[in-house]
Protein backbone atom coordinates (compact mmCIF):
# COMPACT_ATOMS: atom_id res chain seq x y z
CA UNK A 1 0.00 0.00 0.00
CA UNK A 2 1.41 3.38 -1.04
CA UNK A 3 0.67 6.34 1.23
CA UNK A 4 3.07 9.24 0.93
CA UNK A 5 3.08 12.65 2.60
CA UNK A 6 0.12 15.02 2.69
CA UNK A 7 -1.03 16.71 -0.53
CA UNK A 8 -0.17 20.29 -1.43
CA UNK A 9 -2.41 22.88 0.27
CA UNK A 10 -3.53 24.39 -3.07
CA UNK A 11 -4.92 21.08 -4.33
CA UNK A 12 -8.31 21.29 -2.66
CA UNK A 13 -10.36 19.95 -5.59
CA UNK A 14 -7.94 17.18 -6.49
CA UNK A 15 -7.59 16.20 -2.84
CA UNK A 16 -11.33 16.12 -2.20
CA UNK A 17 -11.99 14.07 -5.33
CA UNK A 18 -9.14 11.68 -4.56
CA UNK A 19 -10.50 11.11 -1.06
CA UNK A 20 -13.72 9.84 -2.61
CA UNK A 21 -11.73 7.42 -4.79
CA UNK A 22 -9.72 5.99 -1.90
CA UNK A 23 -12.35 6.03 0.85
CA UNK A 24 -15.55 4.89 -0.85
CA UNK A 25 -16.35 1.37 0.36
CA UNK A 26 -18.21 -1.52 -1.23
CA UNK A 27 -20.70 -1.52 1.65
CA UNK A 28 -21.74 2.00 0.65
CA UNK A 29 -23.03 0.83 -2.72
CA UNK A 30 -26.85 0.78 -2.67
CA UNK A 31 -28.42 -2.48 -3.81
CA UNK A 32 -29.95 -0.84 -6.89
CA UNK A 33 -26.55 0.51 -7.91
CA UNK A 34 -24.91 -2.89 -7.35
CA UNK A 35 -27.50 -4.62 -9.53
CA UNK A 36 -27.18 -2.00 -12.25
CA UNK A 37 -23.39 -2.24 -12.23
CA UNK A 38 -23.52 -5.99 -12.77
CA UNK A 39 -25.94 -5.49 -15.67
CA UNK A 40 -23.58 -2.94 -17.23
CA UNK A 41 -20.57 -5.26 -16.77
CA UNK A 42 -22.47 -8.15 -18.37
CA UNK A 43 -23.60 -6.00 -21.28
CA UNK A 44 -20.08 -4.64 -21.76
CA UNK A 45 -18.57 -8.14 -21.81
CA UNK A 46 -20.98 -9.13 -24.54
CA UNK A 47 -19.88 -6.19 -26.66
CA UNK A 48 -16.20 -6.96 -26.01
CA UNK A 49 -16.45 -10.66 -26.84
CA UNK A 50 -18.39 -9.84 -29.99
CA UNK A 51 -15.37 -7.90 -31.30
CA UNK A 52 -13.28 -11.10 -31.18
CA UNK A 53 -15.52 -12.85 -33.70
CA UNK A 54 -13.84 -14.14 -36.82
CA UNK A 55 -16.21 -11.91 -38.79
CA UNK A 56 -14.07 -8.90 -37.92
CA UNK A 57 -10.51 -8.04 -38.93
CA UNK A 58 -9.41 -6.35 -35.72
CA UNK A 59 -8.88 -9.67 -33.89
CA UNK A 60 -5.84 -10.91 -35.82
CA UNK A 61 -4.29 -7.45 -35.65
CA UNK A 62 -4.45 -7.08 -31.88
CA UNK A 63 -3.53 -10.75 -31.36
CA UNK A 64 -0.37 -10.21 -33.38
CA UNK A 65 0.39 -7.06 -31.38
CA UNK A 66 0.05 -8.91 -28.07
CA UNK A 67 2.17 -11.84 -29.24
CA UNK A 68 4.92 -9.50 -30.45
CA UNK A 69 4.93 -7.13 -27.47
CA UNK A 70 4.91 -9.93 -24.91
CA UNK A 71 4.93 -8.79 -21.29
CA UNK A 72 4.54 -10.40 -17.90
CA UNK A 73 1.42 -12.59 -18.20
CA UNK A 74 -0.60 -10.81 -15.53
CA UNK A 75 -3.93 -10.48 -17.34
CA UNK A 76 -6.05 -11.99 -20.10
CA UNK A 77 -6.96 -10.78 -23.55
CA UNK A 78 -10.62 -11.77 -23.60
CA UNK A 79 -11.84 -13.93 -26.44
CA UNK A 80 -8.36 -15.46 -26.78
CA UNK A 81 -5.94 -17.68 -24.83
CA UNK A 82 -3.41 -14.82 -24.73
CA UNK A 83 -2.02 -13.17 -21.60
CA UNK A 84 0.12 -10.07 -21.21
CA UNK A 85 0.81 -7.23 -18.78
CA UNK A 86 -2.20 -5.62 -17.11
CA UNK A 87 -1.61 -2.30 -18.91
CA UNK A 88 -1.46 -3.97 -22.33
CA UNK A 89 -4.51 -6.10 -21.49
CA UNK A 90 -6.45 -2.94 -20.58
CA UNK A 91 -5.32 -1.30 -23.83
CA UNK A 92 -6.42 -4.23 -25.99
CA UNK A 93 -9.60 -5.14 -24.11
CA UNK A 94 -10.61 -1.47 -23.99
CA UNK A 95 -10.19 -1.28 -27.75
CA UNK A 96 -12.23 -4.44 -28.25
CA UNK A 97 -14.87 -3.23 -25.79
CA UNK A 98 -15.79 -0.25 -27.96
CA UNK A 99 -15.13 -1.78 -31.38
CA UNK A 100 -18.69 -2.94 -32.12
CA UNK A 101 -20.11 0.34 -30.77
CA UNK A 102 -22.87 -1.44 -28.88
CA UNK A 103 -21.84 -1.08 -25.23
CA UNK A 104 -23.46 1.34 -22.76
CA UNK A 105 -22.71 5.06 -22.65
CA UNK A 106 -23.49 8.16 -20.59
CA UNK A 107 -25.28 10.70 -22.81
CA UNK A 108 -24.61 13.87 -20.80
CA UNK A 109 -20.93 13.13 -20.33
CA UNK A 110 -20.66 11.64 -23.85
CA UNK A 111 -18.77 8.87 -22.10
CA UNK A 112 -18.35 5.17 -23.01
CA UNK A 113 -17.33 4.42 -19.46
CA UNK A 114 -17.64 0.64 -19.20
CA UNK A 115 -15.44 0.04 -22.27
CA UNK A 116 -12.67 1.92 -20.45
CA UNK A 117 -13.16 1.26 -16.75
CA UNK A 118 -14.22 -2.39 -17.03
CA UNK A 119 -11.07 -3.60 -18.84
CA UNK A 120 -8.83 -1.60 -16.49
CA UNK A 121 -10.48 -3.01 -13.37
CA UNK A 122 -10.49 -6.60 -14.65
CA UNK A 123 -6.86 -6.46 -15.82
CA UNK A 124 -5.53 -5.07 -12.54
CA UNK A 125 -7.95 -7.30 -10.63
CA UNK A 126 -6.41 -10.32 -12.33
CA UNK A 127 -2.89 -9.19 -11.47
CA UNK A 128 -3.78 -8.50 -7.84
CA UNK A 129 -6.16 -11.50 -7.50
CA UNK A 130 -8.79 -9.06 -6.28
CA UNK A 131 -12.19 -10.09 -4.99
CA UNK A 132 -15.40 -9.49 -6.89
CA UNK A 133 -16.42 -6.94 -4.27
CA UNK A 134 -13.25 -4.94 -4.81
CA UNK A 135 -13.58 -5.03 -8.59
CA UNK A 136 -17.23 -3.97 -8.46
CA UNK A 137 -16.44 -1.05 -6.15
CA UNK A 138 -13.58 -0.03 -8.44
CA UNK A 139 -15.92 -0.04 -11.44
CA UNK A 140 -18.59 2.01 -9.65
CA UNK A 141 -15.98 4.60 -8.62
CA UNK A 142 -14.22 4.58 -11.98
CA UNK A 143 -17.42 5.21 -13.93
CA UNK A 144 -18.26 8.07 -11.58
CA UNK A 145 -14.83 9.63 -12.00
CA UNK A 146 -14.84 9.34 -15.80
CA UNK A 147 -18.30 10.88 -16.19
CA UNK A 148 -17.74 13.65 -13.65
CA UNK A 149 -14.40 14.75 -15.13
CA UNK A 150 -15.95 14.82 -18.61
CA UNK A 151 -18.85 16.96 -17.39
CA UNK A 152 -16.47 19.30 -15.55
CA UNK A 153 -14.55 19.83 -18.80
CA UNK A 154 -17.80 20.24 -20.80
CA UNK A 155 -17.88 17.37 -23.31
CA UNK A 156 -19.62 19.46 -25.97
CA UNK A 157 -16.65 21.83 -25.97
CA UNK A 158 -14.25 18.89 -26.15
CA UNK A 159 -16.11 17.68 -29.24
CA UNK A 160 -16.08 21.13 -30.79
CA UNK A 161 -12.29 21.26 -30.37
CA UNK A 162 -11.75 17.80 -31.86
CA UNK A 163 -11.17 15.88 -28.62
CA UNK A 164 -12.91 12.62 -27.74
CA UNK A 165 -14.43 13.07 -24.25
CA UNK A 166 -14.41 9.35 -23.53
CA UNK A 167 -10.67 9.19 -24.04
CA UNK A 168 -9.72 12.47 -22.36
CA UNK A 169 -11.81 11.97 -19.22
CA UNK A 170 -11.96 8.19 -19.37
CA UNK A 171 -8.27 7.91 -18.48
CA UNK A 172 -9.14 9.31 -15.05
CA UNK A 173 -11.84 6.67 -14.57
CA UNK A 174 -9.48 3.86 -15.50
CA UNK A 175 -6.81 5.31 -13.21
CA UNK A 176 -9.28 5.55 -10.31
CA UNK A 177 -10.39 1.92 -10.72
CA UNK A 178 -6.82 0.67 -11.10
CA UNK A 179 -5.57 2.85 -8.26
CA UNK A 180 -8.05 1.31 -5.84
CA UNK A 181 -7.00 -2.20 -6.81
CA UNK A 182 -3.29 -1.32 -6.60
CA UNK A 183 -4.11 0.23 -3.17
CA UNK A 184 -2.68 3.61 -4.14
CA UNK A 185 -3.53 6.17 -1.44
CA UNK A 186 -2.59 9.56 -0.07
CA UNK A 187 -0.20 11.74 -2.03
CA UNK A 188 0.57 8.85 -4.38
CA UNK A 189 -3.03 8.84 -5.57
CA UNK A 190 -2.86 12.61 -6.19
CA UNK A 191 0.24 11.94 -8.27
CA UNK A 192 -1.69 9.25 -10.17
CA UNK A 193 -4.38 11.83 -10.99
CA UNK A 194 -1.65 14.12 -12.29
CA UNK A 195 -0.08 11.38 -14.36
CA UNK A 196 -3.47 10.50 -15.85
CA UNK A 197 -3.88 14.13 -16.83
CA UNK A 198 -0.41 14.23 -18.38
CA UNK A 199 -1.05 11.04 -20.36
CA UNK A 200 -4.58 11.73 -21.54
CA UNK A 201 -5.29 12.28 -25.21
CA UNK A 202 -7.81 11.23 -27.82
CA UNK A 203 -8.70 13.00 -31.05
CA UNK A 204 -11.84 12.78 -33.14
CA UNK A 205 -9.61 12.31 -36.18
CA UNK A 206 -10.87 8.71 -36.26
CA UNK A 207 -13.94 10.07 -38.06
CA UNK A 208 -11.93 9.81 -41.30
CA UNK A 209 -10.72 6.24 -40.62
CA UNK A 210 -12.86 3.69 -42.51
CA UNK A 211 -11.09 0.75 -40.82
CA UNK A 212 -12.96 1.57 -37.58
CA UNK A 213 -9.75 0.73 -35.68
CA UNK A 214 -8.71 4.14 -34.37
CA UNK A 215 -12.19 4.94 -33.00
CA UNK A 216 -12.12 2.11 -30.40
CA UNK A 217 -8.38 2.60 -29.92
CA UNK A 218 -9.29 5.79 -28.06
CA UNK A 219 -11.04 3.70 -25.40
CA UNK A 220 -8.07 1.37 -25.26
CA UNK A 221 -5.73 4.33 -24.80
CA UNK A 222 -7.79 5.64 -21.89
CA UNK A 223 -7.99 2.24 -20.24
CA UNK A 224 -4.32 1.33 -20.68
CA UNK A 225 -2.97 4.77 -19.80
CA UNK A 226 -5.11 4.91 -16.68
CA UNK A 227 -3.60 1.62 -15.55
CA UNK A 228 -0.08 2.92 -16.31
CA UNK A 229 -0.70 6.07 -14.25
CA UNK A 230 -1.91 4.08 -11.25
CA UNK A 231 0.87 1.49 -11.58
CA UNK A 232 3.60 4.12 -11.83
CA UNK A 233 2.26 5.90 -8.76
CA UNK A 234 2.13 2.60 -6.87
CA UNK A 235 5.86 2.24 -7.60
CA UNK A 236 6.58 5.69 -6.16
CA UNK A 237 6.63 7.67 -9.40
CA UNK A 238 5.71 11.34 -8.93
CA UNK A 239 3.30 13.48 -10.88
CA UNK A 240 1.48 16.84 -10.77
CA UNK A 241 -0.32 16.72 -7.39
CA UNK A 242 -3.03 19.27 -8.28
CA UNK A 243 -4.16 18.45 -11.81
CA UNK A 244 -7.48 20.29 -11.42
CA UNK A 245 -5.82 23.47 -10.07
CA UNK A 246 -2.56 25.38 -10.39
CA UNK A 247 -0.95 27.29 -13.22
CA UNK A 248 -1.64 24.68 -15.92
CA UNK A 249 -4.82 22.83 -14.88
CA UNK A 250 -6.63 20.21 -16.92
CA UNK A 251 -9.51 22.46 -17.94
CA UNK A 252 -7.21 25.18 -19.26
CA UNK A 253 -5.42 22.64 -21.45
CA UNK A 254 -8.42 21.02 -23.10
CA UNK A 255 -11.45 23.32 -23.14
CA UNK A 256 -10.68 26.55 -21.35
CA UNK A 257 -13.56 25.58 -19.03
CA UNK A 258 -13.78 23.92 -15.66
CA UNK A 259 -17.09 23.33 -13.89
CA UNK A 260 -16.11 22.30 -10.38
CA UNK A 261 -19.72 21.71 -9.36
CA UNK A 262 -19.94 18.84 -11.88
CA UNK A 263 -17.20 17.00 -9.97
CA UNK A 264 -18.88 17.13 -6.60
CA UNK A 265 -22.65 17.36 -7.10
CA UNK A 266 -24.17 14.50 -5.03
CA UNK A 267 -20.79 12.73 -4.98
CA UNK A 268 -21.14 9.37 -3.24
CA UNK A 269 -24.93 9.66 -3.27
CA UNK A 270 -25.96 9.74 -6.93
CA UNK A 271 -24.02 7.29 -9.08
CA UNK A 272 -23.32 7.80 -12.76
CA UNK A 273 -23.64 4.08 -13.52
CA UNK A 274 -27.38 4.55 -12.95
CA UNK A 275 -27.47 7.07 -15.81
CA UNK A 276 -25.87 4.83 -18.45
CA UNK A 277 -27.85 3.88 -21.55
CA UNK A 278 -27.59 0.42 -23.04
CA UNK A 279 -27.53 0.17 -26.82
CA UNK A 280 -29.72 -1.85 -29.14
CA UNK A 281 -27.99 -0.72 -32.31
CA UNK A 282 -24.31 -0.93 -33.32
CA UNK A 283 -23.80 2.70 -34.24
CA UNK A 284 -23.36 6.18 -32.79
CA UNK A 285 -25.67 6.75 -29.82
CA UNK A 286 -26.80 10.06 -31.35
CA UNK A 287 -28.78 8.09 -33.95
CA UNK A 288 -30.59 5.77 -31.51
CA UNK A 289 -33.64 7.94 -30.71
CA UNK A 290 -34.21 8.44 -34.41
CA UNK A 291 -33.88 4.71 -35.01
CA UNK A 292 -36.47 3.96 -32.34
CA UNK A 293 -38.83 6.46 -33.95
CA UNK A 294 -38.23 5.12 -37.46
CA UNK A 295 -38.78 1.48 -36.54
CA UNK A 296 -41.86 2.32 -34.47
CA UNK A 297 -43.40 4.09 -37.47
CA UNK A 298 -42.62 1.20 -39.81
CA UNK A 299 -44.10 -1.35 -37.40
CA UNK A 300 -47.04 0.56 -35.91
CA UNK A 301 -48.14 2.29 -39.11
CA UNK A 302 -47.29 -0.70 -41.31
CA UNK A 303 -45.18 1.40 -43.66
CA UNK A 304 -43.04 -0.62 -46.04
CA UNK A 305 -39.59 0.74 -46.99
CA UNK A 306 -40.58 1.03 -50.64
CA UNK A 307 -43.43 3.34 -49.63
CA UNK A 308 -41.06 5.94 -48.15
CA UNK A 309 -40.58 9.08 -50.23
CA UNK A 310 -38.19 10.67 -47.76
CA UNK A 311 -37.11 10.89 -44.13
CA UNK A 312 -36.25 14.01 -42.14
CA UNK A 313 -34.36 13.65 -38.87
CA UNK A 314 -34.14 16.64 -36.56
CA UNK A 315 -31.33 16.55 -34.01
CA UNK A 316 -29.91 19.17 -31.62
CA UNK A 317 -28.11 21.89 -33.54
CA UNK A 318 -24.98 21.54 -31.39
CA UNK A 319 -24.45 17.91 -32.35
CA UNK A 320 -26.12 17.17 -35.68
CA UNK A 321 -22.99 17.60 -37.80
CA UNK A 322 -21.51 14.48 -36.20
CA UNK A 323 -24.21 12.30 -37.81
CA UNK A 324 -25.08 14.30 -40.93
CA UNK A 325 -23.44 12.70 -43.95
CA UNK A 326 -20.44 11.49 -41.97
CA UNK A 327 -18.24 9.35 -44.24
CA UNK A 328 -17.87 6.97 -41.28
CA UNK A 329 -20.92 4.73 -41.66
CA UNK A 330 -21.33 4.16 -37.90
CA UNK A 331 -21.87 7.91 -37.51
CA UNK A 332 -23.87 8.56 -40.69
CA UNK A 333 -27.60 8.90 -40.01
CA UNK A 334 -28.43 8.67 -43.71
CA UNK A 335 -26.78 5.28 -43.97
CA UNK A 336 -27.91 3.87 -40.62
CA UNK A 337 -31.57 4.88 -40.99
CA UNK A 338 -31.75 3.49 -44.54
CA UNK A 339 -30.11 0.27 -43.38
CA UNK A 340 -32.53 -0.10 -40.47
CA UNK A 341 -35.56 0.63 -42.65
CA UNK A 342 -34.72 -2.30 -44.92
CA UNK A 343 -33.19 -4.75 -42.45
CA UNK A 344 -34.99 -3.89 -39.21
CA UNK A 345 -31.68 -4.09 -37.27
CA UNK A 346 -28.29 -2.38 -37.20
CA UNK A 347 -25.45 -4.85 -36.77
CA UNK A 348 -21.79 -3.97 -36.80
CA UNK A 349 -21.05 -6.25 -39.74
CA UNK A 350 -23.26 -4.01 -41.87
CA UNK A 351 -21.44 -0.96 -40.56
CA UNK A 352 -18.09 -2.37 -41.67
CA UNK A 353 -19.41 -3.68 -45.00
CA UNK A 354 -21.26 -1.04 -46.96
CA UNK A 355 -24.74 -2.31 -47.78
CA UNK A 356 -25.40 0.46 -50.29
CA UNK A 357 -24.51 -2.06 -52.96
CA UNK A 358 -28.21 -2.79 -52.45
CA UNK A 359 -29.73 0.00 -54.54
CA UNK A 360 -32.81 0.11 -52.30
CA UNK A 361 -30.65 1.12 -49.33
CA UNK A 362 -28.53 3.47 -51.43
CA UNK A 363 -31.61 5.18 -52.87
CA UNK A 364 -33.29 5.69 -49.52
CA UNK A 365 -30.08 7.03 -47.95
CA UNK A 366 -30.06 9.78 -50.59
CA UNK A 367 -33.57 10.75 -49.53
CA UNK A 368 -32.78 11.29 -45.86
CA UNK A 369 -32.12 14.75 -44.48
CA UNK A 370 -30.58 15.59 -41.10
CA UNK A 371 -31.43 19.04 -39.77
CA UNK A 372 -29.89 20.79 -36.80
CA UNK A 373 -32.71 22.10 -34.60
CA UNK A 374 -31.80 24.79 -32.07
CA UNK A 375 -35.00 24.04 -30.17
CA UNK A 376 -33.71 20.58 -29.32
CA UNK A 377 -30.52 22.02 -27.85
CA UNK A 378 -32.33 22.66 -24.56
CA UNK A 379 -31.87 19.02 -23.56
CA UNK A 380 -28.49 18.35 -25.26
CA UNK A 381 -26.19 16.66 -24.39
CA UNK A 382 -28.02 15.20 -21.38
CA UNK A 383 -30.51 13.58 -23.76
CA UNK A 384 -30.42 13.25 -27.53
CA UNK A 385 -34.00 14.22 -28.26
CA UNK A 386 -34.77 13.57 -31.93
CA UNK A 387 -37.77 14.06 -34.22
CA UNK A 388 -38.15 11.73 -37.19
CA UNK A 389 -40.64 12.49 -39.97
CA UNK A 390 -41.36 9.87 -42.61
CA UNK A 391 -43.16 11.04 -45.74
CA UNK A 392 -44.76 8.29 -47.78
CA UNK A 393 -45.30 8.28 -51.55
CA UNK A 394 -49.01 9.05 -51.06
CA UNK A 395 -48.15 12.28 -49.20
CA UNK A 396 -48.79 11.14 -45.63
CA UNK A 397 -46.42 12.14 -42.81
CA UNK A 398 -45.69 9.98 -39.78
CA UNK A 399 -43.79 11.72 -36.97
CA UNK A 400 -42.17 10.45 -33.79
CA UNK A 401 -40.56 12.69 -31.15
CA UNK A 402 -38.19 10.50 -29.10
CA UNK A 403 -36.36 11.70 -26.02
CA UNK A 404 -35.43 8.44 -24.30
CA UNK A 405 -34.56 5.50 -26.57
CA UNK A 406 -34.95 1.89 -25.54
CA UNK A 407 -32.08 1.00 -23.21
CA UNK A 408 -32.06 4.34 -21.41
CA UNK A 409 -32.73 4.46 -17.65
CA UNK A 410 -36.20 5.81 -18.44
CA UNK A 411 -36.88 2.94 -20.87
CA UNK A 412 -34.60 0.10 -19.74
CA UNK A 413 -33.94 -3.25 -21.34
CA UNK A 414 -35.54 -6.17 -19.59
CA UNK A 415 -33.36 -8.98 -18.26
CA UNK A 416 -34.57 -11.21 -21.10
CA UNK A 417 -33.69 -8.55 -23.68
CA UNK A 418 -30.21 -8.13 -22.19
CA UNK A 419 -29.56 -11.88 -22.23
CA UNK A 420 -30.83 -12.13 -25.81
CA UNK A 421 -28.49 -9.31 -26.83
CA UNK A 422 -25.50 -11.02 -25.17
CA UNK A 423 -26.35 -14.30 -26.88
CA UNK A 424 -26.74 -12.63 -30.27
CA UNK A 425 -23.43 -10.79 -29.97
CA UNK A 426 -21.40 -13.77 -28.76
CA UNK A 427 -23.02 -16.63 -30.66
CA UNK A 428 -19.92 -17.37 -32.74
CA UNK A 429 -17.42 -16.67 -29.93
CA UNK A 430 -18.62 -18.76 -26.97
CA UNK A 431 -20.96 -21.72 -26.63
CA UNK A 432 -24.45 -21.25 -25.23
CA UNK A 433 -23.36 -23.10 -22.09
CA UNK A 434 -20.40 -20.76 -21.63
CA UNK A 435 -22.65 -17.74 -22.21
CA UNK A 436 -25.01 -18.93 -19.48
CA UNK A 437 -22.09 -19.54 -17.12
CA UNK A 438 -20.76 -16.02 -17.69
CA UNK A 439 -24.19 -14.59 -16.91
CA UNK A 440 -24.45 -16.66 -13.73
CA UNK A 441 -21.01 -15.64 -12.45
CA UNK A 442 -21.53 -11.94 -13.21
CA UNK A 443 -24.85 -12.18 -11.36
CA UNK A 444 -23.02 -13.15 -8.15
CA UNK A 445 -19.82 -11.20 -8.76
CA UNK A 446 -19.75 -9.80 -5.23
CA UNK A 447 -19.43 -13.35 -3.88
CA UNK A 448 -16.20 -14.16 -5.75
CA UNK A 449 -13.08 -14.38 -3.62
CA UNK A 450 -10.95 -14.09 -6.77
CA UNK A 451 -11.97 -12.25 -9.94
CA UNK A 452 -10.19 -14.89 -12.03
CA UNK A 453 -13.26 -17.07 -11.48
CA UNK A 454 -14.87 -14.73 -14.01
CA UNK A 455 -11.97 -13.85 -16.27
CA UNK A 456 -11.11 -17.50 -16.97
CA UNK A 457 -14.56 -17.85 -18.55
CA UNK A 458 -13.75 -15.02 -20.96
CA UNK A 459 -10.54 -16.63 -22.24
CA UNK A 460 -11.81 -18.81 -25.05
CA UNK A 461 -9.57 -20.97 -27.18
CA UNK A 462 -7.83 -22.91 -24.45
CA UNK A 463 -7.35 -26.63 -25.13
CA UNK A 464 -10.58 -28.60 -25.04
CA UNK A 465 -12.91 -25.62 -24.93
CA UNK A 466 -13.74 -25.47 -28.61
CA UNK A 467 -15.17 -21.93 -28.71
CA UNK A 468 -14.56 -19.63 -31.64
CA UNK A 469 -13.16 -16.14 -31.43
CA UNK A 470 -10.14 -14.32 -32.65
CA UNK A 471 -7.76 -17.01 -31.35
CA UNK A 472 -8.60 -18.85 -34.56
CA UNK A 473 -6.72 -16.12 -36.45
CA UNK A 474 -3.56 -15.98 -34.39
CA UNK A 475 -0.59 -14.62 -36.22
CA UNK A 476 2.08 -17.11 -37.24
CA UNK A 477 5.71 -16.08 -37.18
Amino acid sequence: MINNSSPMPDAEQTDRFARFVEDFAFDEIPSTVLARTKDVVYDGLGALLSATSGRYDIGPVVARFVEEIGGTPDASIFGTPLRTSCATAALVNGTLGYYCDIESHHPGAIMHAIAIVGPAALAVGERMRSSGRDVLAAIVVGIDVACRVSSALNPATLYARGFHPSCVAGAFGAMAAAGRLFEVRGAALRHAFGLAGTETSGLLAWASDPTEHSRPYNMGLASGRGVVAAHLASCGFGGPPAIFEGKYPLGHAFTGEWHEDELFRDLGEQFKVMELCEKQYACCAFIHPGLDGLLDILNAERVRPEEIRGITLRFPLSGYRIIDGNPLRSHCAQYVLALAAHKGVVEFYDILHDQRSDERIASLSRRIRVIGDAGLDRTYPEVYRSVVDIETVDGRHHVRDVTHPKGSPQHPLTRAERVAKFSRLTRDVVTSDRAREIAEVVGRLEELADITDLTRLLCVGRPGQGEGGMHAHRHSR
